[in-house]
């Protein structure tokens, strides 16, 4: 099976800043680009971290109060007291950055978001320099596949080259990225190995095996037919 990969999926325009950029050029590098974080670049062209507009709003956070206003944020960590108190992208940044591989499937960048708790990644090569931004939205393109080309290679990759199973062994329907497989196969224990391998083809939403059939129980002690 082939997956998408991440360098067709990224935006290839990326816009930066360099780690000495002030505050204000990155307020308007944000705002003239309408986007709500950028890489921050070394001398080398090389990604050293990421500046958001959470980072530079933590400024006006902890802004003392006026006579009047509400209270600044309280209890600051040290390491946000110091961005708070930055006024160039070096300061102000993510850092490391957390970043993607144009080679890397869909699956495994959002595992990658999942975990980091983000909203898009900098794609790089291998020099560390950027290719790309990859962004929840991006990943979600995978789902407008056609059915008619998820059905081909549940049937030719999945069910043929994968499992060697012939042609007619099962029938597969696709309805909006939802997979229903049904007819017979030889052993119980296929059913969830079969639902699995159609699950990571790239579009599926769910797999239904309810009309699958077997032959033998060979999840049950010594076997029995169905």
């Amino acid at each position: 099976m082939s997956h998408r990969r991440i360098g067709e999926l990224m935006t290839r325009e990326v816009v930066s800043v360099r780690g000495d950029a002030p505050f204000k050029e990155i307020a308007r590098t944000l705002s003239q680009h309408r986007v709500t974080a950028v890489p921050v670049l070394d001398g080398g062209g090389r990604v050293v971290g990421v500046v958001s507009e959470g980072d530079l709003l933590r400024k006006t956070a902890d802004q003392a109060a006026a006579p009047g206003d509400l209270p600044a944020v309280p209890e600051l960590e040290a390491w946000e007291r110091a961005k708070a108190e930055g006024t160039r992208a070096e300061e102000l940044m993510s850092a490391p950055a957390v970043c993607a591989r144009p080679d890397w499937t869909v699956a495994e960048t959002a595992r990658l978001m999942e975990v980091q708790k983000v909203k898009r990644l900098v794609v790089v090569d291998d020099e560390e320099q950027p290719v790309g931004i990859v962004s929840r939205r991006d990943l979600l393109g995978v789902f407008l596949r056609e059915d008619d080309d998820i059905r081909r290679e549940i049937v030719e990759d999945v069910l043929g080259e994968t499992l060697r199973l012939g042609p007619t062994a099962l029938t597969v329907e696709v309805h909006d990225g939802r997979v229903d497989l049904a007819g017979r196969l030889r052993f119980r224990g296929m059913i969830p190995a079969v639902a699995r391998m159609c699950a990571t083809v790239d579009g599926v939403v769910s797999v239904s095996t309810t009309r699958l059939t077997y032959d033998t129980d060979d999840t049950a002690r010594g076997g029995t037919r169905s």
